[in-house]
């Protein structure tokens, strides 16, 4: 079984975009919610190891928001709207895990793309950076989808598969992420496209995760960057 295709989550995936974040999200507070802010701060903004722990831990971008920083509905989604124009100007440096291009390149032969909650175009702009954009056939962002299309909904899935094929219905992809929500979008696209294609969910752990704590598990779990290259090597690549 030939594998088609490989998407990637991007944040705590790809890179290491904790202290970026951290940064960013003390901005929007004292825009947004200024009474979470100084003395006040959430303790899951003070350091990489608590943030690590609580960005796994929850459902998504709004749990994260309203139950570990403390905001309210409305505060949240004001925050939300916030956040692309934030990443675009925060200039705190952002790093590919280790061993991440080495791993692309060895899998240079499949295309590659992105399923990210993150903006599309600070993404481009990092892969620039590292010079692995070339790598990358299709970077769908937060910003390339509606706000009730983000992940775990199979949208931003479906539009970059789309734009890597004419015919994405019978392919065999692998999507890997570092959150839960990420295997269940990669169920979602499966269900998406039907029972003609297969996707494969790849969990990672490098940054944190936990996948065996997760209810909707992964078909693998990988330690390290290097380990997707054995993996891939079991289908016909």
């Amino acid at each position: 079984m030939k594998l088609d295709a490989i998407l990637w989550d991007y944040d705590g995936t790809l890179v290491n975009s904790v202290p970026k974040n951290i940064d960013i999200t003390k901005h929007i507070l004292s825009i947004v919610a200024p009474h979470l802010t100084g003395d006040n701060l959430p303790e899951c903004l003070q350091s990489e190891v608590a943030y690590h722990q609580v960005n796994h831990a929850a459902k998504n971008w709004q749990d994260l928001y309203v139950r570990y920083y403390g905001m309210t509905e409305s505060e949240m989604l004001v925050a939300g709207s916030l956040w692309s124009e934030h990443q675009l100007s925060n200039t705190t440096p952002v790093q590919l895990f280790s061993d991440v291009d080495s791993t692309i390149k060895d899998l240079a032969s499949i295309p590659h793309g992105i399923c990210s909650q993150n903006a599309s175009n600070n993404i481009v702009n990092v892969l620039n950076t590292a010079q692995v954009d070339s790598y990358f056939k299709a970077v769908i962002g937060y910003d390339d989808v509606s706000s009730t299309g983000q992940k775990p909904s199979p949208e931003s899935g479906l539009l970059c598969l789309n734009q890597l094929f004419d015919n994405p219905e019978s392919k065999t992809i692998m999507y890997i992420g570092d959150h839960e929500a990420d295997v269940q979008f990669a169920r979602n696209i499966h269900t998406a496209l039907g029972e003609n294609a297969r996707v494969i969910a790849v969990a990672v752990t490098y940054s944190g995760a936990t996948p065996e704590r997760w209810a909707t598990q992964p078909d693998f779990i990988i330690h390290t960057p290097t380990e997707l290259t054995t993996l891939c090597e079991q289908y016909s690549l």
